[in-house]
């Protein structure tokens, strides 16, 4: 399964924003992630509308990680971004093997244990040494 990049982006956000004891802004982040601002802006909407970051308005504004995203999983990142579509759509164009095929099957239960290897993963424990220290050294201040 290949994540989107508003997936791949939304986890290092979090990654980057538990590391930092400040705010820190979408330019920022942007530069230190080396993606578009304008996509980088989108997914910390989402994020922030998930309730996983908190924004502050203004002048001296900007955006850190909500204490209670830390407990989430990268599995529950991965579904809030990715939905729960299936890796192949055998319905959209009717795959004439629909009634009889085997691969559907082996599909879902590949991806469901993709998402329960990532359930197990918290996004606390992805910003401890060295990743953190790297993390926290990618926006000066």
């Amino acid at each position: 399964m290949q994540l989107t990049r508003a997936t791949d982006i939304a986890l290092r956000v979090l990654m980057l924003t538990a590391t930092r004891s400040g705010l820190s802004t979408v330019d920022d982040l942007a530069t230190a992630l080396a993606v578009p601002r304008n996509h980088l802006a989108k997914v910390v909407q989402k994020l922030a509308h998930r309730g996983l970051l908190v924004t502050v308005r203004g002048r001296s504004g900007g955006l850190r990680i909500a204490p209670e995203a830390l407990q989430w999983t990268v599995g529950q990142v991965v579904r809030d971004f990715e939905g729960q579509a299936e890796v192949v759509d055998c319905d959209e164009v009717p795959c004439p093997l629909r009634g009889a095929c085997r691969l559907r099957g082996a599909l879902r239960r590949a991806h469901a244990a993709f998402l329960a290897e990532l359930d197990d993963v918290p996004l606390h424990s992805l910003v401890g040494p060295p990743t953190g220290d790297l993390l926290a050294a990618l926006i000066p201040g």
